[in-house]
């Protein structure tokens, strides 16, 4: 057991060398911990202790052991916990908000704020060969929270300082020991996150493809038009459908200024019900964008909430509902249970709760506290409606708090980014609990070459791939690319969604991806890497070029030995001359950019 006795103070300081000093103490693996409380009087005292025995979600039995709770007691008061790492050869310090900035900043740069709709207070140092120095995640995602970390210059250390609000309870945080990697080190986060926590259903209809018409239309949306694009999505493996922003009233400009009362447009669906039964018709499940908690000023219920919306949103036109009121919680549930029921829909696609954030901080109440009462109250009503109901929650609100609520977990907006469709994917994963990880919408244009349109599948491969073009004005090329990938996709799914993943480094995108489960590996390259194909470990390898090369280097290790290849190009075509023999060592295979490569050992070394 341990006490601290200084009190914070000086929390705008430039750097963190110029707070008030917190003498550290050794906790694990080098780092040094000081806890302080802002309160004058109170003493916190904070004790390390080790969780044993086997996690869920290790199947291996290979994950680091000696997983460490860190509990730390304030009679109440707010807490600063001060971990500091000494630098060694430190590359990149990762967390769920941390999108591009991925290597390390400097400590007067790196700030976060966190709560239940927006990240979560968890983190994770790594240096140069991947291996990690600092990883950690609160126990409660719920409340506001607040982050400072980067470099500190003056010590040669690199910081993370968390401020955590009162609490009657003690302050948890999970720490992981050093581990060869952030993913392994993430794996140990989720399963504790996953034994520990309720999670919403996942029925299988949230790990189909979808069909969303967001980046197809935009809001220039209509039955007829979407009905189209049902039949064609279906024939060519999707297994859902989402209506995006544009069914309703008002929707036009690409503001939001219309948003509230959530009303199909009759002029595009005048019978919006009928609409959603001929889409399901095609075997496709039907969801619905909504924003429940935003309220535009050209809705005919402005001037009824107006009052419990005094915010301006950070998106144009509208105001946040604060969910906060109870009289709001109530409204958004209505208005949820109301579409389904009416509609005869599958789901909702919730957008837009982290707007709930604009009232962090105000001391009117907790936001993460609120949504936690509304997300619960609305998942019960909507499941006593649509049993099994899917529910899509949008990045930045995808993390393990949201794990009771939400079983289609979509990374953020990336229009026509492969790439960084490929690195959103991954970052969701590393901390998702219970949902199936979504992509972004995939989006190219008509004239792009097929293996463009191989490439965007590619880059959301390691996840529920959603795809957002015209089907009915792209050429046959690329109908043929997108069935061929997406039938892929769906032989793989269990190893893409539930094999053990090991993506690399975060600060270097991810260029090389592992997807193993028993005797298969599924590679994916993005740029020019040596793929390692260990035959001693697997029979089954499927090798996929999303690079810009017209082949893919690789290094055969475990003896090599003959093997049936079959290469296919990308639009699924079979090419001539697969390889029958891989030998130990670094060869040039011919797989054609946005191609792949199946191979089968059929005979060890000999």
């Amino acid at each position: 057991m341990h006490t601290t006795t200084a009190p914070a103070a000086g929390t705008d300081a430039v750097t963190t060398a110029g707070l008030s000093p917190a003498a550290g103490e050794p906790l694990l693996d080098g780092v040094s911990l000081a806890v302080l409380a802002h309160a004058p009087g109170v003493h916190p005292v904070w004790t390390l202790g080790e969780l044993s025995g086997d996690l869920p979600g290790d199947p291996s039995g290979d994950l680091p052991g000696g997983l460490r709770v860190l509990e730390v007691r304030a009679d109440g008061a707010p807490v600063e916990i001060r971990f500091s790492v000494p630098l060694g050869d430190a590359a990149g310090y990762w967390h769920p908000q941390g999108a591009w900035q991925r290597t390390l900043l400097a400590d007067w740069e790196g700030r976060s704020r966190v709560s239940l709709v927006d990240g979560h207070a968890a983190g994770c140092l790594y240096d140069h060969t991947g291996a990690t120095l600092l990883t950690f995640a609160a126990t409660d995602p719920v409340p506001e929270a607040t982050l400072r970390f980067g470099v500190s210059e003056e010590n040669d250390t690199h910081v993370v300082h968390l401020h955590l609000p009162a609490s009657a309870r003690p302050h948890r945080i999970v720490l992981v020991p050093r581990s060869p990697s952030v993913a392994r080190a993430m794996r140990v986060l989720r399963a504790w996150f996953a034994a520990t926590t309720a999670t919403a259903a996942v029925p299988d209809a949230a790990r189909v493809p979808v069909y969303s018409t967001w980046y197809a239309f935009n809001q220039d949306v209509s039955a007829a038009a979407v009905e189209t694009q049902a039949e064609l999505a279906a024939g060519l493996g999707c297994g859902a459908l989402i209506l995006d922003d544009g069914w309703q009233e008002l929707a036009r400009g690409r503001g939001y200024a219309g948003l509230g009362d959530w009303r199909p447009d009759r002029a595009k669906f005048p019978d919006f019900a009928g609409h959603v039964g001929r889409v399901r018709a095609h075997g496709l499940h039907y969801l619905a964008w909504v924003a429940p908690l935003l309220l535009g000023p050209g809705a005919d219920c402005h001037d009824r909430w107006a009052s419990r919306a005094p915010a301006p949103a950070t998106v144009p036109g509208a105001h946040v509902l604060d969910p906060r009121s109870p009289e709001v919680r109530e409204h958004v549930v209505e208005v949820c249970v109301r579409l389904v029921r009416a509609y005869g829909l599958d789901g909702l696609k919730l957008d837009f709760l982290d707007q709930a954030m604009v009232y962090a901080g105000d001391g009117a109440g907790d936001v993460g506290q609120a949504m936690v009462v509304l997300l619960t109250r609305l998942r019960a009503a909507l499941e006593s409606v649509r049993p099994g109901v899917l529910l899509e929650l949008r990045q930045p609100y995808a993390g393990p708090g949201m794990a009771p609520f939400g079983n289609m977990l979509r990374s953020f907006d990336c229009p026509a980014d492969a790439t960084a469709n490929r690195v959103r994917t991954l970052d969701t994963a590393l901390l998702a609990v219970g949902g199936a990880v979504h992509s972004d919408m995939l989006l190219w244009s008509a004239d792009a070459p097929v293996a463009t349109v191989a490439r965007q599948l590619i880059g959301a491969l390691h996840s529920v791939p959603q795809i957002s073009v015209r089907l009915d004005r792209v050429p046959a090329a690329h109908r043929e690319a997108v069935g061929f990938w997406l039938a892929r996709w769906r032989l793989h799914r269990e190893l893409l969604l539930d094999g053990e993943v090991e993506p690399g480094r975060p600060d270097e995108l991810y260029p090389l991806v592992r997807a193993s489960a028993g005797e298969h590996c599924l590679l994916s390259v993005h740029g020019d890497r040596v793929v390692p194909l260990d035959f001693s470990a697997h029979r089954n390898f499927h090798v996929v070029n999303g690079s810009d090369r017209d082949r893919v280097m690789v290094e055969v290790v475990g003896g090599g030995g003959r093997v049936q290849g079959v290469v296919h190009g990308p639009d699924g075509r079979i090419m001539d001359d697969p390889p029958t023999h891989l030998p130990e060592g670094a060869r040039s295979l011919a797989v054609p950019r946005g191609g792949l490569a199946t191979l089968t050992i059929t005979e060890g070394p000999r």
